[in-house]
């Protein structure tokens, strides 16, 4: 099993490649094949983790440019273990529940090597290795958004480029001045995140190298204002890009905050702890508003995606154990979620060619079975309790409910904003009399699309009943997280409001 990380990773695109041998008519088939055994490896990797080991698991290193310590080095903890799970399975479902039909074998053979680019993302633990495959994500998904989405396609995906790529530039720079700062420290050169961990910067060079990397973070995230390339982006993007950007992509973004920078710029994250809960309040309140008013289904779930990311910010900056865990729960179930949503779009534009709501209405009238799938997942989005949706979001405002109870009823306005915009969308949708012609021709789900989205469904409501399944070993790595960041701390200020903000201890 030492190499099953490596096997994650290098499958899907060793699958891709060999895809172009496939004849077009048995594409389809064999892309939920390669989908399906890469989601078993996960749980493989799942079945062997130590729930109770603090430190990386399955760690494996080769040499690449060892004179200036690049090397290739993979690791999972609780933190990335569970999100390689949900690239693994949304990327399977996706697949499953493909409604594409312009060139279907190049699509696949894309999607399969962006899945090898998210793995690689959240294993690795070299932060050049992980500069590449993070780049290295943007060209499928450039590919999938201008050769397979609508009308604007290919502004939108050169401004998804642009604006992402940009953002990972300054990152890169921080990187490269961190192993510079560390050569001179030790007198070796490295990019181990775990060699890393061992150096103490002082608070003003935390304070620089925070910004190189929020602004490769925030970009992607996105944060205010860098927001306005996503919902371009999904409103022309195919069904299954919109699937993956919002359950996937979207999630690198505030992994990247949890992996690195709370754990190297621990004084330079409680400086700005007020700072990014502004930008996690306006996007949580400014962009729920903007969904509102929104026409088409896709910018309205487009913009209820920055909205539940405003949340899982606020989590993550929360810099406690309720908080942060809180957060990755949150950034699981939105990434199911967001999926089933996009996913159900794609089922109405699939039979209408419109994703506009008022073409719609009296839907569960001849859709029942997709009414009542539709209204489950509508309900998590929103928070429901016994949902996925309510785990992540009240941890995550517990959490931040220590640093600041008045912001925290602030964001949790996210809720009851949510609430009105979604359940208008739904009554618009599927409730009144059934007048168009069209709208009664429409077949109800059935096949690989109720298999597809009742495999979300049962999960939404499983990981809303059972969370304990993935907050034991979350928790755990959540803890170390923030030990590591107390001890790095430089001034003692900054310490004292690390072991006030963990004064309750660990998630049940």
């Amino acid at each position: 099993m030492e190499n099953i990380l490596s096997m994650l990773i290098f499958f899907p695109a060793a699958a891709a490649t060999v895809g172009f041998l496939i004849e077009k008519d048995s594409m389809r088939q064999y892309g939920v094949v390669v989908t399906v055994v890469e989601f078993v490896l996960s749980l493989l990797l799942w079945y062997y983790f130590d729930t109770n080991a603090t430190g990386m698991q399955f760690v494996q290193m080769l040499p690449l440019i060892d004179s200036y310590g690049i090397h290739y080095i993979v690791g999972v903890d609780g933190v990335s273990l569970f999100l390689i799970i949900m690239i693994t399975f949304m990327t399977m479902i996706a697949l499953i529940g493909l409604t594409e039909t312009k060139d279907v074998k190049n699509l696949i053979i894309t999607m399969l090597y962006l899945e090898m680019t998210m793995v690689g993302v959240f294993a690795s633990l070299d932060l050049i290795m992980f500069y590449i495959f993070w780049e290295l994500t943007l060209i499928p998904m450039f590919y999938i958004i201008g050769f397979w989405g609508a009308e604007k396609r290919f502004y939108a995906a050169i401004k998804f480029f642009l604006y992402t790529f940009t953002g990972s530039l300054i990152m890169l720079i921080g990187i490269l001045y961190f192993g510079y700062i560390y050569h001179e420290t030790t007198g070796v050169w490295s990019f181990s995140l775990l060699d890393w961990y061992n150096v103490v910067l002082p608070f003003d060079l935390q304070l620089w190298l925070f910004i190189a990397f929020f602004f490769g973070f925030a970009v992607k995230v996105p944060m205010f204002p860098f927001h306005t390339w996503l919902p371009l982006a999904h409103s022309q993007a195919p069904t299954i890009g919109s699937i993956i950007l919002a359950a996937v992509l979207l999630k690198m973004e505030t992994y990247g905050f949890i992996r690195f920078s709370l754990p190297l710029f621990p004084d330079a994250s409680v400086f700005f702890v007020g700072f990014m809960a502004t930008l996690g309040l306006i996007a949580i309140i400014y962009t729920a508003m903007v969904a509102y008013a929104q026409e088409d289904m896709k910018q309205m779930i487009a913009y209820s995606s920055i909205s539940h990311m405003g949340v899982i910010t606020l989590g993550v900056f929360a810099l406690n154990v309720e908080g942060i865990s809180g957060a990755v729960y949150l950034m699981i179930g939105h990434g199911i979620v967001s999926g089933a949503l996009f996913m159900s779009v794609g089922v109405l534009y699939d039979r209408r060619k419109t994703k506009m709501i008022k073409e719609f209405g009296g839907l569960a009238q001849n859709m029942p079975m997709f009414a009542l799938v539709y209204a489950v997942v509508l309900f998590a989005s929103v928070g429901l309790p016994l949902t996925i949706g309510f785990i992540g979001e009240f941890l995550s405002l517990l959490g931040f409910f220590k640093y600041s109870p008045i912001l925290t009823f602030i964001a949790s306005l996210t809720i009851v904003l949510s609430v009105v915009y979604m359940l208008a969308m739904y009554k618009r949708t599927f409730f009144g009399k059934l007048v168009k012609q069209e709208n009664k021709d429409m077949k109800d789900i059935h096949g690989r699309e109720l298999f597809a989205l009742g495999s979300l469904v049962v999960l939404i409501v499983a990981l809303g009943i059972y969370p304990k399944v993935i907050l034991d070993p979350l928790n755990t790595s959540v803890t170390q997280l923030t030990k590591v960041m107390e001890i790095k701390a430089v001034n003692e200020d900054t310490k004292e409001k690390l072991r006030a903000l963990n004064s309750i201890g660990e998630v049940k």
